[in-house]
C-alpha cells in the first residue's frame, strides 16, 4: 500500500536563501537547481518564499538592482504543511490558498518541499493535483 503521508513524495534537499542574500543569488540558485521557487530560511525557520515571478515584478520591473536583499521581495506570508499531512491535504492547502509549493515543517525547522508536480507525478494522487491545479488556476479577485 502506499504511503500516504507528504513525507513519502517530498524534496529533501531544499536549496534554500537568507533574507539577506541578493535577488541575483536567488536567481542563481533557480537557475542552478532548476526550480521556480525558494524558500527564504534564517536559522532553519522559513521566513518567506521568493519566487521567479517575484523577482520578475518586484525587481526588474520596479528598477531594483541585482543586488537587492530577497527580504525586500520575498512574499512573506508562508503557508507550510507537516511531514506527517496527507497528501490529499496537502493538495487542499495548496489549492485553498493558490499555491504550487508547499514548503515542509517540522519542529519550526524546513525539512522539504512538496510542489503541486511532486503529487501530479504520483498515480495515487494525480486527481488531487489536477483539482489542486483548476482552483489555483482560476483568478483571485481579493
Amino acid at each position: 500500500m502506499l504511503n500516504h503521508t507528504v513525507e513519502s513524495i517530498m524534496t529533501r534537499q531544499v536549496a534554500t536563501v537568507t533574507p539577506d542574500q541578493s535577488v541575483q543569488e536567488a536567481a542563481q540558485l533557480m537557475n542552478e537547481h532548476n526550480v521556480g521557487a525558494i524558500p527564504v530560511v534564517e536559522n532553519g525557520k522559513v521566513k518567506g518564499m521568493i519566487t521567479d515571478r517575484d523577482i520578475t515584478l518586484r525587481t526588474t520591473a520596479q528598477g531594483l538592482t541585482p543586488s537587492t536583499p530577497v527580504s525586500q521581495v520575498m512574499t512573506s506570508d508562508v503557508v507550510t504543511g507537516t511531514p506527517n499531512m496527507s497528501v490529499d491535504e496537502a493538495a487542499k492547502v495548496m489549492a485553498k490558498n493558490q499555491i504550487r509549493r508547499l514548503p515542509i515543517v517540522q519542529n519550526n525547522e524546513l525539512c522539504g518541499i512538496v510542489a503541486l508536480g511532486d503529487i501530479a507525478t504520483n498515480q495515487a494522487y494525480d486527481e488531487a493535483a489536477e483539482q489542486a491545479l483548476s482552483e489555483i488556476s482560476e483568478p483571485s479577485y481579493h
